[in-house]
């Protein structure tokens, strides 16, 4: 199936100049959303993956079925404020400016095997700081995993030394 076909563009969303890759299409095809589902359990099911984590918003519709199917824990990575627990945070850069980045303090034990989940690889800085918050709670980055890629945007770069997947790339 090509998933790819699934993702819509959406021109100068949400400011101009931006061509906004929509994932909606692909979530209404419940074949669409079972196969990217699928592909992406495949590619981890033997790697004995403890904790699913999974980046606010969109990396949770992914993340919590890639949980399920992998037989692992799930974890979110929210925005600061949202979780109700002690937390851990760490703030990385954007292209214009900050933002930070917060996990619950007891969400992983030292030594977990943890697939690191988002819907999307832009410029690589929430992946990376997501992937600091594991290690920083003594988790070990057994993989990250997209469904899109945008390559121009060079994300990998950020993410140096870790298992990157991506499912679909422009």
């Amino acid at each position: 199936m090509d998933l790819a076909s699934f993702i819509r563009d959406i021109p100068d969303f949400p400011v101009e100049g931006i061509l906004f890759k929509d994932i909606t299409p692909l979530l209404q095809n419940p074949q669409a959303f079972r196969e990217a589902i699928d592909q992406l359990a495949a590619r981890y099911k033997d790697r004995a993956i403890d904790q699913v984590v999974a980046i606010e918003s969109r990396g949770f519709i992914f993340g919590a079925p890639l949980a399920y199917k992998l037989g692992a824990g799930f974890i979110p990575v929210r925005k600061p404020g949202k979780l109700p627990a002690e937390t851990i945070s760490v703030e990385y850069t954007l292209e214009y400016g900050t933002n930070t980045l917060e996990m619950h303090k007891d969400a992983l034990k030292p030594g977990d095997r943890v697939l690191l989940v988002d819907d999307l690889l832009a410029t690589g800085g929430s992946a990376r700081a997501a992937a600091k918050l594991i290690e920083q709670l003594g988790g070990k980055v057994e993989g990250i995993a997209f469904l899109i890629e945008l390559e121009f945007l060079h994300g990998r770069s950020k993410l140096e030394g870790y298992d990157v997947f991506s499912l679909i790339t422009f």
